[in-house]
């Protein structure tokens, strides 16, 4: 009965070297085992196929992931101003004409909680730790002028009637402010500003600094004068 389901016609007899050097009891034993093998391998192949295929994926999440961490820290240098928004609610469509109106100096990204926890942590930045709930899409400020940055969403958000879709908070020079704190933040003189309010004190005929160190503060005043200048200009060109 074996002999019948197991042994294949073949129009050339055995090779005499295998017969001559191997028993009878083995020689019976290749046909019964590569007929379990042909029933049995396509299962274990297939089985383990299924398996390796969430390890591709896995290795592919791991480095979007890693991609994204490296982002963030790429953000975070020269970064003026850090900020989170409520995200949750915000179309395609709506994040896509936000973009669009915010200055070149900002940048806005779309990052898990805690792949951005990770690239602030042991930074400065990691007083945003307060934000890290909810869905948050990031502002990263490349420009001293915080109001400036800051005044296209706050725009954007009444015209959308987004309320909902509130600042979590900031990090500005390693202090945190809450969605409660942003007033200070938007009403803050740009440093045109500062500099033209400080020129005029230095200007002012009553001015002490320049009556006490006359040379050295006619110098101050005319760098003054050069960079509010120049600073008036950058933001003229900006609007």
């Amino acid at each position: 009965m074996e002999a019948t389901l197991f042994s294949f016609p073949c129009s050339k007899p055995p090779s005499p070297s295998l017969t001559q050097t191997q028993p009878k009891s083995l020689l019976a034993r290749p046909s019964t085992n590569s007929f379990l093998s042909l029933t049995s391998r396509p299962t274990r192949h297939h089985h383990h196929h299924h398996h390796r295929l969430p390890t591709i994926r896995s290795a592919i999440s791991r480095t979007k992931k890693e991609q994204t961490v490296e982002t963030i820290k790429e953000n975070l240098e020269n970064c003026h101003l850090m900020a989170g928004i409520r995200y949750k609610g915000l179309t395609v469509k709506q994040f896509q004409d936000l973009r669009k109106v915010l200055p070149e100096t900002t940048k806005l990204i779309v990052a898990k909680n805690t792949l951005v926890y990770k690239a602030i942590e042991g930074t400065p930045w990691e007083a945003l730790k307060p934000c890290m709930t909810g869905m948050n899409a990031w502002l990263f400020v490349h420009s001293e002028e915080i109001p400036p940055a800051i005044k296209p969403y706050r725009d954007f958000q009444k015209e959308k009637k987004l309320d909902s879709n509130d600042f979590t908070g900031a990090v500005f020079e390693g202090k945190f402010y809450g969605p409660g704190d942003f007033k200070q933040l938007e009403t803050m003189p740009t440093r045109a500003e500062i500099y033209a309010k400080l020129l005029g004190t230095l200007n002012s005929p009553a001015s002490s600094l320049v009556g006490t160190i006359q040379a050295p503060a006619r110098e101050l005043v005319m760098l003054l004068k050069a960079y509010v200048q120049k600073l008036e200009e950058e933001g003229g060109g900006g609007q």
